[in-house]
């Protein structure tokens, strides 16, 4: 093993905490992984980790280590990309977690299109609401719908999604129609709990964002579940223009409280880590963003 494949695999191992993940992903043996990552710290002198029964820690010099193994990794797949990417086509596999209702409604035909247009790449697409753990799940790229992001995530931007709140004429004929957030604490409502249970709904009242707890007669963590509740006069809804939109288009519910406008989530496209992003994935990413545009 070359000195550049010890460095990848000492990263590999110390990202994922296991030499199991590690060889899984690798579809190598675990005690494969085990015997390289001794040779290498047999021929550095130093122990990089420290093991256990139940995980595996860096020690200080595998700590510091493991920061100059990702500079020079990073710096090397910099140097071949930018010599190969203006004269490479595209090839290879991508692994990309896409939230289900959204990506069956605006990403699956870019994704297609996609695949047309670069024939040489293969797509593994994971449709799954569920937040993704890029690293410890293989994956390369995974768009994710939020109002936060967390600190340390790297992202792109790819565009917004605004929100509506709806509900069914008949709802609205038996309960009347809410004309301030306040109201809707006399109001069923259909609750998203994806992110969390019973999340407050925020909306913005004189320029300022106020937050209104609601009482939730139906949750789900699918969206269309929950518009097609609302469009069913079960309740009201707030959920993103890519759900609502084809409800409102049919007259199956209308949008209220459109006065009050509720903050938009953020598309993003996620990535493991800032180190340099192979060309296949950087082409895929500028596709969805021009598209998403």
């Amino acid at each position: 093993m070359d000195r550049l494949e010890a460095m990848h695999l000492f990263v590999r191992v110390a990202e994922l905490g296991s030499f199991s993940a590690a060889a899984q992903q690798l579809a190598v043996a675990r005690s494969v992984v085990t015997r390289q990552i001794a040779t290498l710290e047999a021929h550095l002198g130093v122990k990089l980790m420290a093991r256990s029964t139940r995980r595996l820690t860096l020690t200080s010099a595998g700590t510091a280590y493991l920061e100059k193994c990702r500079v020079i990794l990073n710096l090397v797949e910099s140097a071949e990309a930018d010599l190969a990417a203006e004269r490479l086509t595209p090839r290879g596999s991508i692994r990309i977690s896409i939230p289900l209702s959204f990506g069956l409604r605006r990403l699956s035909q870019p994704l297609l299109d996609f695949s047309q247009r670069y024939p040489e790449v293969a797509l593994d697409i994971d449709f799954a609401d569920r937040r993704v753990n890029l690293i410890e799940e293989g994956r390369d790229l995974s768009v994710r719908i939020t109002r936060r992001l967390d600190a340390g995530d790297v992202a792109r931007k790819l565009g917004e999604s605004h929100m509506r709140i709806i509900a069914a004429p008949s709802y609205l004929d038996r309960h009347g129609r809410p004309r301030h957030p306040a109201e809707l604490v006399q109001h069923e409502c259909l609750g998203y709990t994806a992110a969390a249970a019973n999340p407050p709904w925020q909306f913005e009242v004189d320029g300022q964002l106020e937050s209104f707890h609601v009482r939730s007669r139906i949750n789900a963590n699918n969206g269309f579940v929950l518009a097609e509740a609302a469009a069913q006069g079960l309740g009201i809804a707030c959920q993103p223009d890519f759900i609502a939109d084809d409800f409102i288009a049919s007259s199956r519910v209308e949008q209220i409280l459109a006065d009050f406008p509720v903050p938009a989530l953020g598309i993003y496209a996620m990535l493991p880590s800032n180190r340099h992003i192979p060309h296949r994935v950087r082409v895929l990413v500028d596709y969805l963003a021009e598209k998403l545009a």
